[in-house]
């Protein structure tokens, strides 16, 4: 098991939480553990209840989704500093997509209850917390639209028209 200051040191250098101030790592680090995932471990399913927030340290994980008529497509695939499982935060915790370990994968886990605990105590690092998850949402949005514009478009022909 890896000790608070190590994890503490780690959060330092994540880009999701490397600009907090030491005391909101030293908080966030009381609460984390740090776990580890081989290529083809599926972190969560989708439609299942997950109750932790993830920040991947190294690795790559694909963000998979039921589409009907189509079967599973990857919508996109996320790294090391990227967040997942953002909706444990808001209360649901059901997944709206499956996450696998594409190849070994080193995260940063946070319950979602001792986060939201964290934040009501502490205004000022649920502030810093909830700031940057709404950057890593917005882009996180732009990442998965440009994903979905490529995965639905239509085949030019070297005309440049669509046939």
């Amino acid at each position: 098991m890896i000790e608070k200051q190590a994890v503490t040191e780690l959060l330092r250098e994540l880009r999701f939480t490397a600009d907090l101030p030491g005391e909101a790592l030293d908080e966030i680090a009381r609460i984390a553990s740090v776990v580890e995932f081989p290529a083809g471990t599926p972190l969560f399913q989708e439609g299942a209840e997950n109750r932790a927030l993830y920040i991947i340290e190294h690795g790559r994980v694909g963000l998979d989704m039921h589409v009907p008529g189509r079967g599973r497509i990857r919508v996109l695939s996320v790294g090391s500093g990227d967040v997942l499982a953002w909706s444990a935060l808001l209360g649901e915790g059901v997944m709206t997509v499956s996450a696998t370990a594409l190849e070994p994968t080193r995260a940063v886990t946070l319950p979602a209850k001792e986060v939201l605990e964290l934040c009501a105590r502490n205004h000022e690092i649920g502030y810093g917390l909830m700031r940057h998850l709404a950057v890593a949402l917005a882009q996180r949005l732009v990442a998965t639209r440009l994903q979905l514009l490529d995965l639905f478009s239509e085949p030019t022909g070297t005309d440049g028209f669509r046939s």
